[in-house]
């Protein structure tokens, strides 16, 4: 079903129901390139898709409830695909309220999805790694914001919204209330508000010491796996070790697995995965070594093939991860941030002892070690030399915002440094905060942090004109 509305033409995909919530399905066209376009007005030069869904309580389907749009995590992240309201905790509270919007991000799921295979082409069709370098970073938040900004005007007959920015999702929020503050009736973030103004340096500064700290309580959590991680690595280091895939799998790598230390319950995956690795005898280290250790012994299918899926990610998220903090005209170039400060810690060396796992931080060996992130290399190299990105902040728009902002502020954050947060938010008229230690990054899944950040706005009546 296609619907005129003005000179813009939507699209109804689809409209059903899952256990306990209505859903539509909607998309629309977007500008590749947002510099000679402005949200709600007709496109001028290349489109791509962008495609959203739309959920409420079965009981709201066809009612005019106010609107939340959801800024989704990431960078390259998609939205949620709920299972039903309570699969999503935040979502089990908004749907009282609200009617939620659940829009992909560019280049992300459905919305124009951009994948190795999307780059590779290009380089076969003869564009230019610097052409490829401009393409990627028409993927960043300055056309991400404008997307949905378009999408406001033009689907949702330019009805202020009600935006939750979970982690990359707070970064968005403030690009958004810089440039469209109209837009929006109030905002909500849970672990996300980046540190302005940005600088990735800045913030693998702050990461690589959190990761040692939260290396050494997943070992005072589960001692032994002391050992067995060393042994692991060992045995890695042979260089004989594939992945199902064929990918040859490295202790950086290995290491990478610490990622996920800063979400629930991660220190339990990675030990059960640990615990996983040794296929000799028992599976207890003693077999293993017993069994030729770190020379001859195997590792099993079931470790391989977890180190795999855990390491890997979303297209675009390693690709763009270091970009999400470039803002306008850089003093200087990027240059692998995070590979720059791990280079002065040799405590994070593969053969270091006890051996740390790192966090969420992008090197250049992925993008040689893994399939999926090759054809990207020529571009994210080039960008990374690059001084001139689109502008996603205006601090003086900020510093005189009227639009209220309530901040979810996690303590102990392992990904967005909580230090760096309450000083940008310190910045921020109108703007204030939760600070909780009770809770880790993705805090938001659970039924308890959006029902609070709600609660506190009622109270204060940013959302007086909702509720009228």
């Amino acid at each position: 079903m296609r619907v005129q509305k003005g000179m813009f033409t939507m699209a109804l995909l689809a409209k059903y129901y899952v256990p306990g919530l209505y859903v539509e399905e909607r998309a629309i066209d977007v500008p590749l390139d947002w510099e000679q376009n402005t949200p709600g007005d007709s496109i001028k030069g290349e489109t791509i898709r962008l495609f959203c869904r739309v959920i409420s309580a079965p009981e709201h389907a066809h009612d005019d409830l106010p609107l939340l749009v959801f800024l989704q995590g990431g960078p390259g992240g998609q939205c949620p695909r709920p299972l039903s309201p309570s699969s999503d905790g935040w979502i089990q509270e908004a749907i009282k309220y609200f009617r939620v919007v659940l829009p992909d991000q560019r280049g992300v799921g459905r919305s124009s999805r951009v994948d190795a295979s999307t780059v590779k082409r290009m380089a076969d069709d003869g564009v230019s790694v610097e052409r490829q370098a401009w393409y990627l970073k028409r993927f960043l938040a300055d056309s991400i914001v404008r997307d949905f900004e378009h999408l406001r005007l033009t689907e949702f007959n330019a009805k202020p919204w009600v935006s939750l920015g979970q982690s990359y999702g707070g970064f968005l929020t403030l690009t958004y209330l810089s440039l469209f503050p109209q837009g929006l009736l109030a905002s909500f973030t849970t672990g996300g508000i980046p540190h302005v103004p940005a600088n990735a340096l800045e913030v693998y500064e702050h990461t690589f010491p959190r990761m040692a700290r939260k290396t050494e309580q997943f070992y005072e959590r589960y001692p032994q796996d002391v050992a067995r991680a060393a042994a692991i690595a060992d045995r890695i280091s042979q260089g004989d070790v594939f992945l199902p895939n064929g990918e040859k799998l490295t202790v950086e790598r290995f290491q990478t697995l610490g990622s996920s230390f800063g979400m629930k319950p991660s220190f339990e995956r990675v030990h059960w995965l640990i615990d996983s690795a040794f296929s000799d005898g028992d599976g207890s280290l003693k077999a293993f070594k017993h069994g030729g250790g770190t020379a001859d012994g195997y590792l099993s299918d079931e470790f391989l093939y977890g180190v795999m899926d855990a390491t890997s990610s979303s297209p675009l998220y390693w690709p763009l991860q270091e970009f999400i903090y470039a803002d306008g005209e850089l003093d200087h170039p990027i240059r692998w941030a995070a590979q720059q400060v791990r280079e002065t810690m040799p405590e994070f060396a593969g053969s270091a002892r006890p051996l740390l796992f790192t966090g969420e931080a992008v090197f250049p060996w992925m993008f040689d070690q893994q399939k999926a992130l090759q054809p990207f290399l020529p571009a994210v190299d080039c960008m990374m030399s690059d001084m001139q990105f689109g502008k996603i902040y205006d601090l003086d728009q900020l510093a005189n915002n009227e639009v209220p902002l309530q901040a979810a502020v996690y303590f102990d954050d392992l990904y967005v440094d909580s230090g760096l947060q309450l000083d940008t938010l310190s910045h921020i008229s109108n703007s204030h905060y939760w600070t909780t230690n009770e809770f880790e990054h993705d805090g938001v899944h659970g039924d308890f942090v959006f029902r609070h950040l709600l609660e506190e706005a009622k109270n204060r009546g940013d959302l007086e004109s909702i509720y009228k």
